[in-house]
C-alpha cells in the first residue's frame, strides 16, 4: 500500500515556475514507477511525465510532447519523494496535478494504481 500526498500547487504567472512535491508513504517506493498526471476542467487526465525506478543504469522518463523542454521530473528515494519542477508556464497549463504510482509500467494510466488527491495549478496570462 502507498499513500501519496502532493503539494506545491498555486498561482502563478504565464512564464513563471512552481515545483509540485509528492510525497509517498509505505512500503518499496523505491520500486515505484511514479508519474504527473494533470486533468484541467472539461478535459481528460493526460499523462504529464513519469520516471521508472532508479537501476544501475539510471531512471528513465518520459515526458509528454506539450511539457518537454519546460517541465523536470525527479525523485528523492531517501525522502520517499518525487518532484516535478515546472518552469515557463502557460495558460494551458492549468489543471489539477496528479501525483500516482505503477508498479508494472511507465505510460499507461491503467498502469497506476496508487493517485494522490491532486493540487491545482492555475497559470494567469
Amino acid at each position: 500500500q502507498v499513500q501519496l500526498v502532493e503539494s506545491g500547487g498555486g498561482l502563478v504567472q504565464a512564464g513563471g515556475s512552481l515545483r509540485l512535491c509528492c510525497a509517498a508513504s509505505g512500503r518499496n517506493f523505491s520500486s515505484f514507477s511514479m508519474g504527473w498526471f494533470r486533468q484541467a476542467p472539461g478535459k481528460v487526465r493526460e499523462l504529464v511525465t513519469a520516471i521508472t525506478s532508479i537501476t544501475w543504469s539510471g531512471a528513465n522518463t518520459y515526458y509528454a510532447d506539450s511539457v518537454k523542454g519546460r517541465f523536470t521530473i525527479s525523485r528523492d528515494n531517501a525522502k520517499n519523494t518525487v518532484y516535478l519542477q515546472m518552469n515557463s508556464l502557460k495558460p494551458e497549463d492549468t489543471a489539477v496535478y496528479y501525483c500516482a504510482a505503477s508498479r508494472y509500467g511507465l505510460t499507461q494510466e491503467y498502469e497506476y494504481g496508487y493517485w494522490g488527491q491532486g493540487t491545482q495549478v492555475t497559470v494567469s496570462s
